[in-house]
């Protein structure tokens, strides 16, 4: 399955993907907020990406993102509702994460059952929460040392966003 924005190719997760996954999931800076540590080798993401794969073939919604023939990062709900995007650091303020995330948000109320996309996203993450503002998320609600990342507890924002009518 693939899914086309004008600047975009949304695309199922392969093992092939490694490398890229690899170069963003090693970025301390694209991962600092995330909700692991920064992967220290290969070998921390290929079972993340195996699991991804996997996920997919049961019936999850990631997605890669690709933009003129590379992989950038990644979009969807592995678990249907909860969902998330990441994206290489070079790509960060270009609409990226937007336009991607509104194909995903489209596909998934077009073709799913899901009644709603739900996000957890730390309340330091600005970037993040003003992209899921922008695509109509609410605040749900917060919550303090929802977990711990090396020796530093990290708060969580929920946000949904409610199937169209």
């Amino acid at each position: 399955m693939e899914i086309r924005t004008e600047r975009l190719l949304l695309r199922r997760p392969r093992l092939d993907d490694l490398d890229a996954m690899f170069e963003i999931m090693s970025d301390p800076v694209a991962m600092r907020y995330w909700s692991t540590l920064p992967h220290a080798s290969r070998e921390v993401t290929r079972p993340w990406l195996e699991r991804k794969i996997a996920r997919t073939a049961d019936g999850g919604e990631d997605f890669v993102i690709e933009h003129e023939g590379r992989v950038i990062g990644d979009v969807g709900a592995g678990r249907l509702p909860d969902f998330g995007f990441m994206l290489r650091r070079d790509c960060w303020g270009k609409g990226f994460a937007t336009e991607a995330s509104r194909a995903f948000i489209d596909h998934a109320f077009r073709n799913t059952a899901a009644t709603e996309l739900r996000a957890d996203v730390d309340p330091r993450n600005m970037a993040s929460l003003r992209v899921l503002d922008r695509l109509g998320f609410v605040e749900t609600g917060r919550a303090e040392r929802t977990f711990l990342l090396g020796d530093e507890w990290c708060d969580s924002v929920y946000l949904v966003l409610q199937r169209p009518a």
